[in-house]
């Protein structure tokens, strides 16, 4: 069941997101205006290695006000799809390149007022090479065994929701690797 949009004005337009007002009719019958950011979407990519590794990016996140662990990400650019945007941003943030990306889910990062879904991608079969960041880009990669994965979680040190997602779908598929509590303290 889906609302119904009865008037739409774009209030924004940029580099990276719109901005649209709807008036809609949503179903049961409530009429309400909705702001709505507009993005093409996104990927998440999961780099592993084959001994269960997983490789994460440190980068200033002016929104958030500091340097965040993440995993590799970025918008989906026009007539492309997730899995080649997925190579395009593993090879531009980190330098490596994979020989396998596999689709694991994809969500919806915000969607009280965010039109972004993301994709959540495994990369396997990793090979070094030389990144190549965006001119506004100061990216550190690093490789963490799973059990460092977990004291990231537990100490809350990742405060990134793509990453979380990403990093728990991997914790969960491999437990025995981890054999320790997550529960944050």
């Amino acid at each position: 069941m889906r609302g119904r949009i009865l008037k739409s004005q774009w209030a924004f337009r940029g580099r990276v997101l719109d901005v649209r007002v709807d008036r809609v009719l949503e179903p049961g019958g409530v009429r309400a205006v909705r702001e709505v950011v507009v993005h093409p979407g996104s990927v998440v990519v999961l780099p592993v290695f084959a001994d269960g590794r997983a490789l994460l990016i440190r980068q200033y996140r002016h929104p958030a006000g500091q340097a965040l662990w993440e995993l590799v990400a970025g918008s989906i650019e026009p007539g492309e799809n997730a899995l080649a945007a997925a190579a395009r941003e593993l090879r531009e943030e980190t330098g490596y390149r994979a020989k396998s990306f596999t689709p694991i889910l994809d969500f919806f990062s915000s969607p009280g007022f965010l039109t972004e879904r993301m994709y959540l991608v495994q990369a396997s079969g990793l090979t070094r090479s030389q990144a190549h960041p965006e001119a506004d880009e100061r990216i550190r990669a690093k490789v963490f065994r799973q059990r460092e994965l977990v004291r990231l979680l537990t100490s809350k040190r990742i405060r990134d929701g793509k990453t979380l997602v990403g990093i728990l779908w991997l914790l969960g598929r491999f437990p025995a690797r981890h054999a320790v509590d997550i529960r944050v303290k």
